[in-house]
C-alpha cells in the first residue's frame, strides 16, 4: 500500500507583511512534513495564498493598481517567505490562479445540485477584515464601535441579496462525525469548543456578496461573488486537479493527512469546510489542527503596544534554525505560547549551542587530533554504551506515535533529552584518559557517540534542517541515508573515510543590550 501524506498550512491572505503567526503554522507544517519524509512517505506539502474579497479590492482600489497585479506582487512576497522559512512544500497555490477557479465553480455547481444552495437577502453583522460573518452575541461595543469579541475587528451592518447554504440542515450530521472520529480536530479543547459551537445548532451561510466584485463569480449570476471563505477553502482541492477526481494526484493525497491552521479560523475549518464536502458527497480530511496565538512577553502581538516580534528580521539576526528551534520548543503546539528575544537568546546559547552544537564539536574535534579525523569501528560495546544507544532506538515507536498526534513538544522535549544524555555519556565515559592505557575502549567510546550524534541528528533534522545538514555531512551520511529506519542501522557510519570540514554550528550570543 503506498505510504501518502498531505499537509497543509492555511492559506494567507495577503494583506500585510508576514508575521509571527505566518511563519509558526509554516515550520510547523514544515517538521511533520519533513518527519513523513524520513518515515519513507510520499508527501505534498501545501501552502499559499488566498487573494480574493473585500479587503483586497479596497487595497487595491487605494494604491490605483488592479486588484491582480496587486495580488501577484503581494503574493510573491509569501513565496519568498516560503524559502526565506526553510519550507520545504511541494506547491504553492494561488486562488486567482485558473486550476483554482475550475475547482471552485465545480464545489458550487456540486452544492447547487445537492440542493443545498438557495437565494435570499441577507442582513447582519460583518467584518471587512475577518471576512466574516457574526451573530449578535459575538460582538461588543467599543468606544461606540461594534467589534467582534474573537478578533477585535470592526464589524459592520450589512444588507444584501445572498445565496445561502443550508448549514443548518448539516448539524445533525456533523455532530455525528465528530462522534465517530474524535481526533478529527486536535487539541481536545478546540474539538470541545466546535462541538458545543455546532451542538447549539448551525444557521444558514452566507456564501455571496454584491457588494464588491474582485472573486469568482457565481455561475449564471454574474452580479455575485463566491463568498471567500468558500472560495479560498476549496485550495486544498484544487491543488490536486479536483475536479478530475481520477487524478493520480488527487486519488492519492485527498483526504489530507491533516490541516495545520490558527485556533482564530478552526469554525471555517472544523465546520464550514467537512459541511461543504458533505453536501458535495466528498471525502473529509482526516484532521484539523488548530494551533494557538504567539504572544509577545504575554500579550497579544499589536502595533499598538509596539511588540511585534518580526520573524524576517529575526531570522537575519539570529538564523533560520534558530527560530523554528525555539519556537517549537518554547511554545506547545496547540496553547497559546509566549516568546520573547531575551528567552529566544537562553535558549540558543542554552539548547543549540551548549547542548547539540557543543556535543558534535567537541566529539568531532577529538576524533580529528586522535584517530586520523576517521571514525573508530568497534563491536566491543559495554552496558552502558548499548545503553545509551538502546534507550533512543527502543524510543522510536514511541515518537513516531507523538509525530502522528501532533505532540510536538513531547517529541522535541525527548530528542533533547537524548542529546543531554549523549553530552553526559561523553563526559563520564572520558575518551581522553583512556586513549593510552585502552585504545579499544577509546574506539567504543567515539563509536557510540558518533553513532548516537547521527541518531539525534537525524530525529533534529525536521526541526533544525540546515544545522543537522552538516553534521551528518561531516560524518559522511549521505541524504538519502537520512531516514529513520537509519537510526537503528549503525552500518551507515563510514570508517574509512575522512570527517568533513568542522565548523561551529551556533554562535552563542552574546548579552547586546
Amino acid at each position: 500500500m503506498a505510504k501518502n501524506f498531505y499537509i497543509t498550512t492555511p492559506i494567507y491572505y495577503p494583506s500585510g507583511k508576514p508575521h509571527m503567526g505566518h511563519a509558526y503554522s509554516s515550520i510547523v507544517a514544515d517538521i511533520f512534513a519533513r518527519f513523513k519524509r524520513l518515515e519513507g512517505f510520499n508527501v505534498l506539502f501545501l501552502t499559499g495564498t488566498d487573494e480574493h474579497g473585500q479587503k483586497i479590492q479596497k487595497e487595491a482600489q487605494k494604491k490605483n493598481k488592479d486588484p491582480k497585479i496587486f495580488c501577484d506582487e503581494l503574493s510573491e512576497t509569501f513565496r519568498s517567505l516560503t524559502k526565506t522559512l526553510n519550507l520545504s512544500n511541494d506547491d504553492f497555490i494561488r486562488t486567482t490562479e485558473n486550476r483554482h477557479h475550475k475547482s471552485v465553480i465545480e464545489i458550487w455547481n456540486k452544492l447547487v445540485s445537492s440542493g443545498d444552495i438557495y437565494l435570499d437577502k441577507y442582513s447582519g453583522w460583518y467584518s471587512v477584515s475577518d471576512e466574516a460573518f457574526y451573530d449578535e452575541d459575538e460582538i461588543e461595543d467599543k468606544n461606540g464601535k461594534k467589534i467582534s469579541k474573537s478578533s477585535g475587528s470592526l464589524v459592520e451592518w450589512v444588507e444584501e441579496e445572498s445565496y445561502f447554504f443550508k448549514l443548518s440542515a448539516w448539524s445533525n450530521k456533523l455532530s455525528e462525525f465528530y462522534k465517530k472520529n474524535p481526533n478529527f480536530i486536535l487539541p481536545e479543547s478546540r474539538k470541545n469548543e466546535v462541538v458545543k459551537f455546532v451542538e447549539k445548532g448551525l444557521k444558514d451561510l452566507s456564501i455571496s456578496r454584491t457588494s464588491f466584485t474582485w472573486g469568482i463569480p457565481v455561475p449564471k449570476n454574474k452580479k455575485h461573488v463566491i463568498y471567500v471563505w468558500l472560495d479560498a477553502l476549496t485550495n486544498y482541492i484544487s491543488a490536486l486537479n479536483f475536479p478530475n477526481t481520477e487524478d493520480k494526484k488527487y486519488k492519492a493525497f485527498w483526504p489530507a493527512d491533516v490541516h495545520i491552521i490558527g485556533k482564530d479560523i478552526l469554525r471555517f475549518h472544523a465546520v464550514f469546510w467537512p459541511a461543504f464536502l458533505l453536501a458535495a458527497k466528498l471525502p473529509l480530511p482526516k484532521r484539523v489542527f488548530g494551533h494557538g496565538w504567539i504572544l509577545s512577553d504575554d500579550k497579544k502581538m499589536s502595533k499598538s503596544l509596539g511588540n511585534i516580534l518580526d520573524p524576517l528580521e529575526i531570522i537575519e539576526k539570529y538564523g533560520i534554525d534558530q527560530l523554528r528551534y525555539y519556537l517549537v520548543k518554547e511554545v506547545s503546539l496547540g496553547n497559546d505560547g509566549s516568546i520573547s528575544l531575551e528567552n529566544l537568546k537562553n535558549c540558543i546559547n542554552n539548547d543549540l549551542a551548549n547542548n547539540y552544537g557543543n556535543l558534535c564539536q567537541r566529539v568531532l574535534s577529538f576524533i580529528k587530533k586522535n584517530c586520523g579525523n576517521k571514525i573508530p569501528y568497534s563491536t566491543k560495546l559495554n552496558d552502558s554504551d548499548k545503553t545509551l544507544l538502546n534507550n533512543l532506538k527502543n524510543s522510536l515507536p514511541k515518537l513516531q506515535n507523538l509525530m502522528d498526534n501532533q505532540n510536538l513538544n513531547e517529541y522535541m522535549k525527548a530528542v533533547v533529552g537524548f542529546s543531554f544524555e549523549a553530552n553526559k555519556y561523553f563526559n563520564d565515559s572520558e575518551p581522553w584518559t583512556v586513549k593510552k592505557s585502552d585504545p579499544e575502549r577509546m574506539n567504543a567510546i567515539l563509536f557510540t557517540i558518533v553513532d548516537q550524534i547521527k541518531n539525534i541528528s537525524i530525529l533534529l533534522n525536521p526541526i533544525i534542517p540546515n544545522a543537522t545538514n552538516k553534521v551528518l555531512a561531516m560524518i559522511n551520511i549521505s541524504n538519502e541515508n537520512i531516514k529513520i529506519d537509519n537510526i537503528k542501522n549503525e552500518k551507515t557510519l563510514n570508517h574509512k573515510k575522512e570527517l568533513g570540514e568542522l565548523e561551529i554550528l551556533f554562535n552563542k550570543i552574546e548579552n547586546d543590550n
